[in-house]
């Protein structure tokens, strides 16, 4: 028989499987900490196609074709598929996408052409939202510069296919946002008190500048100042006074400029940005547009954007699938001089301010 005073206590067994047991689960609980959880956003600027949309633009590649864009990258589109969206979205913690069209539109020149592709896009993008139910809203696309087909398509996205809002372009040939021309389809769109999203495009005006130079680069992000402006000087902001608008790539250039728009003098416009803007002057609008942060993470924009419109006005967006994933822009963001707080009305706050619905 043993000796009694050989055998462990069971005090002593219990303490050991206790302590190796801790041990085991060390290093699960130092890895887990070392990776930071995913930062949990809502992406304004998510482009999507529908396979129709995609062969329309194939077989004008290599055409000249009124409306058409001198910059679409077709090759990263050949293996898109809302799925392989949604892997995206899970793998950089994007909870909602607002999808939209991106430049060239659907306007070439063809009203039957560009009301048929209207409408093909936005009910494949209704399908998106039906089928990953608030993981996708839509904000639809309009036959501009064609009126009575835009007003129509208003109808049929919002009372039908119940859009959250819509993406268009910030201008039509060389006619921008606050053209009269286009009052009719802006004063809908007000009634409603529509989100109206904007992307750039290079207008026919600005095609082909600089041989080699994208005009994403420049023009893009200029067409959007331009399109600001064209709101700005002709009232069109005051009278569209209950549209959301959001501009993208933090509003293009209009910050650089700001000097040069209306807002103030050089004597002036640091007391300007202090104070409280007049009602429906030029300021005023800037400080009610909202303004995303696709391909704009960098702390010379975010910070000249929050100066002049408030951390309140700037939404997250990634420029899907052009621009660096939604982590990146996190990343980016986090180097910009936000505090917690103001990251996180970035990153879905302010968002839901503008599509409350996505909120669960």
């Amino acid at each position: 028989m043993p000796n009694q005073n050989s055998l462990p206590r069971r005090r002593d067994i219990l303490t050991g499987l206790a302590a190796l047991g801790a041990s085991a689960l060390l290093p699960a609980i130092k890895s887990e900490a070392q990776t930071p959880a995913v930062t949990r956003v809502v992406d304004c600027h998510h482009h999507f196609v529908s396979p129709a949309f995609l062969k329309a633009l194939s077989a004008k590649e290599g055409h000249k074709v009124a409306g058409f864009t001198s910059f679409f990258p077709l090759g990263l589109w050949k293996d898109y598929s809302p799925a392989k969206d949604i892997e995206a979205m899970d793998r950089d913690g994007v909870a909602t996408s607002l999808i939209s069209c991106t430049a060239p539109g659907v306007w070439f020149g063809d009203p039957d052409e560009a009301r048929g592709l209207a409408r093909e896009l936005n009910e494949y993008g209704a399908k998106m939202a039906s089928d990953y139910k608030g993981r996708y809203g839509l904000l639809a696309v309009l036959p501009i510069p064609r009126v009575d087909e835009s007003l129509k398509e208003i109808e049929y996205a919002f009372d039908t296919l119940k859009a959250d809002g819509v993406g268009i372009l910030t201008s039509y040939g060389n006619h921008w946002l606050g053209d009269p021309a286009f009052q009719p389809i802006f004063d809908e769109l007000n009634r409603r008190k529509a989100v109206v999203y904007t992307h750039p495009i290079d207008a026919p005006c600005c095609q082909d500048l600089m041989p080699g130079l994208n005009p994403t680069t420049l023009e893009y992000p200029t067409d959007t100042t331009r399109a600001i402006l064209s709101l700005l000087g002709t009232n069109a902001a005051t009278r569209y006074g209950d549209i959301r608008f959001i501009f993208s790539h933090a509003g293009g250039t209009m910050p650089s400029v700001i000097d040069r728009i209306g807002v103030g003098n050089p004597d002036t416009i640091a007391a300007n940005l202090r104070a409280t803007p007049e009602p429906n002057s030029r300021l005023y609008h800037l400080r009610r547009f909202y303004y995303d942060t696709a391909q704009s993470t960098n702390t010379v924009q975010m910070q000249a954007l929050k100066t002049i419109a408030g951390v309140s006005q700037v939404v997250f967006g990634t420029d899907y699938p052009f621009g660096a994933s939604a982590t990146k822009q996190v990343q980016g963001l986090r180097e910009c001089g936000f505090n917690p707080e103001e990251l996180q009305a970035i990153h879905m706050g302010n968002a839901l301010r503008l599509f409350p619905k996505y909120k669960s």
